[in-house]
């Protein structure tokens, strides 16, 4: 599952990100990653606005299983409210999170403050403040890039081997190698950037204020 995955993504965020260290407006990758500079060209045009919308489709990938665990939905990411990752099929579900708050059909609960960070890289187009959990090379084909993300904290490792990040103006695709054999690949389509939240949008992260 994909909250499962995201958790997962809270133990490399756990140390070495301070509170106001997240950068807002970032041009480039932060220095220190190992790509040429033709890929810090592409990557800073990866898309950095206020709010991101669109479709994801989820395919899990598990060692036991023939078939792949398939699920569609759409995601939306404000900068101040946080993510709506809404599953439309197999099961409809809502999942709501911010930086101090997760809320699910099956309740609500507290989660560290990195958990939004990651949102805030993956979604946000904040790849900088990636670097302190990964180990990032990447590779760029002019109209599109891709970084691969090796987890720097020991306990990660044992969990998750490489995270790839696909995209162009846009994170395009979000796959994730387990050390066990299983992957999860989600595909983002139909992004747009309103200017504003829907009524209904708006309803929903209305959820998770104090």
């Amino acid at each position: 599952m994909l909250i499962k995955a995201l958790l997962l993504y809270c133990l490399a965020f756990g140390q070495g990100v301070a509170g106001d260290a997240v950068l807002s407006e970032i041009s480039a990758i932060a220095p220190g990653i190992a790509l040429p500079p033709a890929s810090l060209q592409s990557a800073a045009r990866l898309a950095k606005t206020p709010i991101t919308q669109g479709d994801f489709h989820q395919q899990k990938q598990l060692k036991v299983l023939r078939k792949p665990l398939i699920s569609t939905g759409t995601f939306t990411y404000d900068q101040n409210k946080g993510v709506i990752w809404k599953t439309l099929t197999p099961v409809v579900s809502l999942l709501l999170v911010n930086e101090s708050k997760l809320l699910t059909g099956q309740g609500e609960q507290a989660v560290p403050a990195a958990f939004g960070k990651v949102f805030k890289a993956m979604l946000g187009g904040d790849l900088a403040a990636l670097t302190d959990g990964f180990v990032i090379t990447g590779t760029d084909q002019k109209t599109s890039w891709q970084l691969a993300l090796i987890p720097k904290d020991e306990m990660l490792k044992k969990i998750i081997s490489t995270m790839v990040l696909s995209g162009d103006t846009e994170l395009r695709q979000l796959e994730i190698r387990e050390t066990g054999g299983n992957v999860t690949l989600i595909s983002f389509d139909n992004i747009s950037h309103p200017e504003r939240l829907s009524d209904e949008q708006e309803a929903d992260f209305e959820r998770l204020s104090p």
